[in-house]
């Protein structure tokens, strides 16, 4: 009776924490979209204010919470987002070098290095999330693009590895994740990237390899972020999401994902026309 009581009960918290998730992804999957959408300062301050969340969360994580850390790798982001916002590359990056700079001045030894990993992460992501989408023609259908298929990822990735199951991923790091969860992930990437394709934007080749480097990207963030807790004993980043966790927790495949498609884009089309380089083949 005892075993049963146990099963049930266990079996209600993974509902209640499903139905948690569901909601929460209705809520901010509209939020993300809209300010995507009208792009701009909308955009911009989303992204500004949620890659601060995203740093103080990791500043949690490695136990580094010293406020002059705190105060100079929030204003370093902040003049970050401002210096993109009014497209100055130069002052920018000043910026993320001064902030390293300050995170190795006021950080103890055994802090300095993970908290500068974790303002150059942060950093960048804001980088790449501004400059993806600063491109006037493929700006916004190219921040779709990511976005979906890190969440394509991610859902199947959760429901394909608790159907199925089978052999661990990456026991060490993340015990629950499975092989079956990373390829259907992986698969229903590709999937969608063949469908966005047929729907006209970009060559089907070119989009399915698109698709599949960006869901395993995203999905090797993910272990990072995981890596980066079990090495430092913790299980959240934060609970500020009911049912995910911290901004770190539900953002840590995009944060990879959307690094490298800028990468991508950049190395194609330039710093203008990002968006284009990364869906024009």
């Amino acid at each position: 009776m005892a075993d049963r009581a146990t099963a049930g009960d266990g079996a209600s918290g993974l509902r209640s924490n499903l139905a948690l998730r569901v909601m929460a992804a209705l809520v901010l999957a509209p939020l993300a979209i809209a300010a995507a959408w009208f792009g701009g300062a909308f955009w911009l301050g989303l992204a500004t204010i949620t890659v601060i969340g995203l740093f103080g969360e990791w500043l949690m994580i490695v136990g580094n919470l010293r406020r002059p850390v705190l105060f100079w790798g929030f204003l370093a982001l902040a003049a970050v987002g401002i210096s993109l916002g009014v497209g100055n590359l130069e002052i920018a990056n000043l910026s993320v070098a001064l902030g390293l700079f300050a995170m190795f001045l006021f950080s103890t030894p055994a802090h300095r290095s993970w908290t500068a990993i974790g303002l150059a992460y942060t950093a960048a992501a804001l980088f790449a999330c501004v400059l993806v989408r600063r491109d006037p023609a493929y700006g916004f259908i190219a921040l779709i693009f990511v976005f979906l298929v890190v969440w394509i990822t991610d859902i199947l990735g959760y429901f394909v590895g608790r159907g199925l199951g089978g052999p661990k991923l990456w026991v060490r790091i993340s015990p629950k994740k499975t092989w079956s969860g990373a390829i259907g992930g992986v698969l229903g990437s590709m999937a969608f990237a063949v469908a966005f394709a047929a729907a006209g934007y970009g060559k089907v080749l070119p989009m399915l390899l698109l698709g599949t480097v960006i869901s395993v990207i995203s999905q090797f963030g993910d272990l990072f972020e995981s890596a980066l807790k079990r090495q430092f004993g913790v299980k959240d980043s934060s609970q500020i999401i009911p049912g995910h966790g911290g901004l770190l927790d539900r953002l840590d495949g995009f944060m990879a994902a959307i690094i490298a498609a800028a990468i991508i884009g950049y190395m194609r089309s330039g710093t203008e026309a990002i968006g284009q380089g990364l869906l024009v083949w």
